[in-house]
Order: C-alpha cells, then sequence, then structure tokens
C-alpha cells in the first residue's frame, strides 16, 4: 500500500491542532522528510560538510554547521518543546544542571547581582557557590515565601531572579507571579526551574517569566535512562541564552535528544498517572503516626498551597514528608528493608523513590526548624496499593 499523496499546498485545510495533548503527540514530527519515521532519527554529528565556499560563508545563518549548535535531533526536540512551553525557542543542553547554568550565565557577568530562591535545587546551589562566585558574581538568596517583598533585596546591579516552585527537597510554592511582577517592573530578567510542574501543569512564559528550565531528564524523558536539560525563554531573552548554551558546550547528546522526544509522546498519559497514585499516597501517609508533615503542594499543610491552586493545573509524584524520627540508625532501618521504593538521586522515571534529606544545613536565607528526618518520595508507575504496602511495613520499622 503506497503512501497517500502530499496535497498541493492551497488543497490543504488549516492546522486543527490545539489541544495540549496532541501537541506533545504531534511537535517536532516530520515524518515526510524522514522516509515515514514518526520521530526525528537520532543524528551523530560533529563536523558537517558544505558544498560551496559560498554555503560555508553562510554560517552562523544556516540550519546546521557544526554538531554543538544543533542537529535535527535536537531541532526536533526543541521544537517541541517550545510549542508545549508556550515559548518563542528552546535549547536543549546535556542535563538540568547545565540548563540552570545556562540561564544563569546567560545574564550574570563579574560584578552583577543574582538573586535566588533559598529552596533551589542543591547542585545548581552548589554551582553558584562554586563558579559563579569566583568569577565575581554575587549571589544572594531569599526566602522562598517572600512574594513581592523580594524587591526590598533588589540592588542597582541586580540582573537576575531565580524561583523553583515548588522546592527541591521541601516543596514551598512561591508566590511566582507576584515575584515575576517584581522583577520586570524594576527591568530585571526571571527564571524558574519548572521540572516539577512541566509545561502540562504550569507554563511559565504565560505568566510573564522570562526563562524556563527544566530537567528533561525527569518527566520529560521519564525512563530513568537519560541525562537532558533544555531552557525555553521569550523573544527577548533568546539570544543571550542560546549564545551561553553554544559558548559553553553544554549540547545535548543525539540518543538522549531523541529520547526525550520519545518521552514527551507518552507525558500526558504518564503524569496524569503520577498525579493520582501520589495524592492517594499522600493523604494515606498524612494519617500516620510517624509523619508529622506532608509537604505536597496540592495539600494545606504545604506552605504555598494557595499560590499552587493559583498558579498550577495539576500536581505529579514528587512530595516530602517530615518524619518524627531523628535517629539515623532508625531511617536506614526503615529504608534498607524496602521492598518496592528504592533510594536513589532524581525523580520523574517509572520507578518508585525515597531519598532520606536533611535541609537544614543548605538553608540560609530562612532557617530550617524542623528537627526529624525528610524523606522526598518519588511515586512511579506501580501500584498504589503495592506501594501503601511497601510503606507502611517500613514505617513500623522506625519503631523496631
Amino acid at each position: 500500500m503506497g503512501r497517500r499523496p502530499v496535497p498541493a499546498q492551497d488543497e490543504r485545510r488549516q492546522p486543527v491542532i490545539k489541544k495540549q495533548n496532541t501537541i506533545l503527540t504531534h511537535a517536532g514530527s516530520k515524518p515526510a522528510e524522514y522516509h515515514g519515521a514518526v520521530n526525528v532519527p537520532p543524528h551523530r554529528m560533529s563536523t558537517i560538510v558544505f558544498n560551496t565556499y559560498e554555503e560555508f560563508e553562510k554560517v552562523p545563518n544556516v540550519p546546521f554547521s557544526y554538531g554543538r549548535a544543533g542537529t535535527p535531533t535536537s531541532a526536533a526536540f526543541e521544537e517541541a518543546i517550545a510549542k508545549i512551553e508556550g515559548a518563542y525557542k528552546s535549547v536543549a543542553t546535556c542535563s538540568g544542571l547545565s540548563a540552570i547554568l545556562v540561564a544563569l550565565l546567560a545574564f550574570a557577568k563579574q560584578g552583577d547581582h543574582i538573586l535566588l530562591t533559598d529552596n533551589c535545587y542543591g547542585p545548581g546551589r552548589k554551582s553558584c557557590e562554586e563558579i559563579l562566585r569566583k568569577f565575581g558574581v554575587e549571589v544572594e538568596y531569599f526566602p522562598p515565601m517572600i512574594g513581592g517583598d523580594v524587591a526590598k533585596l533588589f540592588q542597582p546591579n541586580t540582573k537576575l531572579v531565580f524561583m523553583e516552585a515548588p522546592g527541591s527537597l521541601t516543596f514551598e510554592v512561591q508566590d511566582i507571579g507576584a515575584i515575576t511582577e517584581a522583577a520586570r517592573h524594576a527591568g530585571i530578567k526571571t527564571a524558574i526551574d519548572n521540572s516539577w510542574g512541566t509545561p502540562l501543569f504550569f507554563r511559565p512564559i504565560d505568566l510573564g517569566i522570562d526563562v524556563s528550565v527544566m530537567a528533561a531528564t525527569k518527566y520529560i524523558a521519564g525512563h530513568s535512562d537519560v541525562m537532558l536539560g533544555v531552557v525555553s525563554t521569550n523573544e527577548e531573552a533568546w539570544k543571550p541564552v542560546k549564545r551561553a548554551a553554544l559558548m559553553l558546550g553544554l549540547c545535548g547528546g543525539s540518543e538522549e535528544l531523541y529520547l526525550g522526544t520519545r518521552g514527551l509522546r507518552t507525558l500526558h498519559v504518564r503524569l496524569p498517572h503520577h498525579q493520582k497514585s501520589a495524592l492517594d499516597i499522600a493523604a494515606w501517609l498524612q494519617q500516620q503516626p510517624q509523619v508529622k508533615r506532608l509537604l505536597h503542594p496540592a495539600f494545606p499543610s504545604c506552605p504555598g498551597h494557595e499560590n499552587w491552586k493559583k498558579y498550577y493545573t495539576g500536581s505529579t509524584g514528587t512530595f516530602g514528608i517530615i518524619l518524627h524520627e531523628t535517629r539515623r540508625e532508625k531511617i536506614a532501618n526503615m529504608l534498607d528493608g524496602m521492598e518496592i521504593f528504592r533510594m536513589g538521586f532524581s525523580w520523574g522515571g517509572f520507578e518508585s523513590l525515597l531519598f532520606p534529606e536533611q535541609p537544614k544545613p543548605i538553608r540560609t536565607a530562612q532557617k530550617w526548624d524542623e528537627t526529624g528526618f525528610s524523606l522526598r518520595l518519588h511515586i512511579g508507575l506501580e501500584d498504589a496499593e503495592d506501594l501503601k504496602a511497601d510503606l507502611a511495613d517500613g514505617l513500623k520499622r522506625l519503631g523496631s
């Protein structure tokens, strides 16, 4: 059976693709250009040759000139991300951390001042301390719930306000709109880590934020086997961000980009499953005597719950709890016997994870007063009843 003929331009109907799920399924797909392949295949490219000197002279104003500057595989992924983000353009990087660095270094230089939320991603914070400070950038952290009062911290040399909602370990949801408006009024760029919400549940560019950063390693790729980041911007912020990614050499690999695009195709199927199971398990955990406090943005016990209701259309599978228990050996006894949950960094994959943490040492702008151990949970795609049974056994071991 032959392929359907491509209709002439004047015979084609107007585009009907409007809904987010449909965009996710088809964005970046170019089967007519790749022998019918529904996803753009991996292009392993470094050197790209030119047929004529005239072609060579057009660099960089050509689609592809060198592997680091982009390939058809990266272009497909970036096009798809930009569409679902509602962004002007997107650029892929080799990890979520590298995406954060691109966003920071696009706007900060020696002598500049930047503001980051005190609940930001730990490795991003370390990069600020060990790299940006070394090169003369003044880094200051603000309390997550500061809202519009962040304006009181602005200095004449403040260039960027970097948010993360919810916080990486403690899950506070900032008043994103108030912070963004204060920065816009002062002529300061804004960026946010949107790895948790993804564009399915929050679109930062629509709110007026200049830069949206995601660890595509997590929910976008979705299978715990890819290191990938992506930075999306409005039109005004695009050139410095693209330039920073290019000059830092932080490009995504061909296989990773292909898998990132493939992961996008099922994001709208996976994320609601994560959400449903996580809400069920969080509500159950809240009733357990060993649990002191639930840190899930969709529950009133989480700081910024009202902000989550204001800005987000859903919640994902990652949240935290604070235990009454303070002794390391008891926590180890609980975690070492888990049958389904595993201990590991990151989240957003198909498997459920537990991550023990003590946020107190890394908080500087706002004191963390909780003394009990905190656990970050990522609820995967397993059956929720099985996961609750595993957690119930683990909580019992806290007392054994």
